[in-house]
């Protein structure tokens, strides 16, 4: 019997994307065992293991669904991939607040130690703040790509999921401009956007959880570079 095209084939356009998230857990992993500073809760290496461990099984999972897209052929079979992807997205959600805790929790850390003088090390802190600020824009890209429709495993299933944030190309008129999804580079640079400027620039939130997520993050941005890095400087200078 020959197989009829499926209205899930965006699910096709969407491997890559979920392989580019699993590499930013894993560039947040390094950058976490790059810390210079004691800024971790437990030892260093406590937190990475936490993330490699959820990691492993959200690899496994996510290779196992690209493996069964190809060769479903009815609806019995996406609803199986669905459930899958719905519970890929649950640990992938856990393994993002588990990080963002971890970062803020390195930054409270940081913070601490410069209102006490605990450290005199300009250049070390200089680093540390720098980390931690590459860090929180790749957690909150995360944040971003897994909140907004619902998160990957409900596109090209649901249709009435309200879009979080407000893309340019939704706006555009063009014949492509009804089909466009945004993917994880979209969300890394809204990210890294709103860490910089402090405030939307191309792309609006348009719900109260993209807004309080931005604000999140802008806080936590804003503390680093004002108040961490520019006390590091004086210390240098």
């Amino acid at each position: 019997m020959m197989s009829t095209p499926h209205p899930h084939s965006i699910i096709h356009r969407q491997a890559l994307d979920f392989w580019v998230a699993r590499g930013a857990v894993l560039m947040v992993v390094v950058l976490q065992l790059l810390v210079i500073n004691d800024l971790s809760f437990g030892p260093r290496w406590l937190a990475p293991t936490i993330e490699l461990a959820m990691l492993a099984p959200l690899a496994a999972g996510t290779a196992w669904t690209q493996v069964q897209v190809p060769a479903a052929t009815t609806d019995h079979h996406w609803q199986i991939i669905e459930r899958h992807r719905l519970l890929i997205r649950r640990v992938a959600l856990l393994l993002t607040a588990v990080m963002s805790v971890m970062n803020c929790g390195a930054l409270i850390d940081l913070v601490r130690a410069l209102v006490h003088g605990l450290s005199a090390n300009g250049t070390t802190l200089l680093i540390d703040a720098l980390n931690i600020w590459v860090t929180n824009v790749i957690i909150f890209a995360l944040w971003f790509w897994n909140i907004d429709r619902g998160g990957p495993p409900r596109i090209g299933f649901a249709k009435t999921d309200i879009a979080d944030f407000l893309f340019p190309q939704m706006t555009l008129s063009t014949r492509g401009a009804a089909n466009w999804v945004p993917g994880f580079v979209d969300y890394l640079f809204l990210s890294f956007t709103n860490a910089t400027a402090f405030s939307p620039t191309d792309t609006m939130p348009l719900t109260g959880r993209a807004k309080i997520l931005m604000m999140v993050e802008a806080i936590v941005s804003l503390l680093t570079v004002a108040l961490v890095a520019a006390r590091a400087v004086n210390i240098l200078t």
